[in-house]
């Protein structure tokens, strides 16, 4: 991913951060001599050896999986908020840009046996049913629902490099910066609020 030194995002509690609370992503790679890619929740976690993985699973009917065994490497994909930001904005002419935060993550794959299939499905259910009034847990489902999961495999991805950009106009005096955060605040638009919250971190 090409981004420049003033927009890359080297802070790793950052980027592990981004990417626990936005791992809905993008799964990518190259299975006979084609591109191919899914949308899928691709949690970041620790491994017994105490190194940082993901980890998904994938449908046994998905054709992308015919590729993890002839090349292991994949591109995970995850985007965060992202609005387009006026030059109207500024107090000098110039050109419209868009704002946004992305992580690619490069690593090789790996299929997990169903036991370990199991139990990321049920960090992967606990997680998202934490905040529900009668959250579901996987333990609790009958063996009928449970024979479901045997369509499904698990993988897990070691890391061997993260590519982080944080595009979040950087480049602009304190003055244009801090009238950016207004004018996108004015949007009401949650995608656009979400970038002015982010830029507000940045910059105080």
């Amino acid at each position: 991913m090409y981004t420049p030194k003033i927009y890359k995002d080297e802070d790793p509690e950052s980027i592990r951060t981004f990417l626990k609370e936005n791992s809905f992503g993008i799964l990518i790679n190259q299975t006979h001599g084609k591109l191919c890619a899914t949308h899928i929740p691709i949690e970041l976690e620790v491994n017994a050896d105490g190194k940082e993985i993901l980890q998904g699973h994938l449908s046994k009917l998905n054709p992308q999986a015919e590729g993890f065994a002839e090349n292991d490497h994949v591109l995970a994909v995850f985007t965060g908020p992202h609005s387009y930001i006026s030059s109207s904005w500024y107090d000098h002419e110039n050109v419209p840009t868009w704002n946004y935060i992305a992580v690619h993550v490069y690593g090789r794959i790996k299929i997990v046996d169903e036991t370990t299939t199991i139990e990321q499905l049920k960090k992967l259910v606990d997680k998202y049913e934490a905040g529900s009034v009668n959250p579901v847990r996987v333990e609790d489902l009958s063996t009928k629902t449970m024979r479901e999961a045997r369509g499904i495999f698990g993988f897990e991805i070691e890391i061997d490099e993260i590519q982080a950009t944080k595009k979040l106009s950087q480049n602009r005096d304190d003055h244009n910066y801090k009238n950016i955060i207004s004018e996108l605040e004015k949007t009401e638009n949650p995608q656009a609020i979400a970038v002015a919250k982010e830029m507000s971190k940045c910059r105080k």
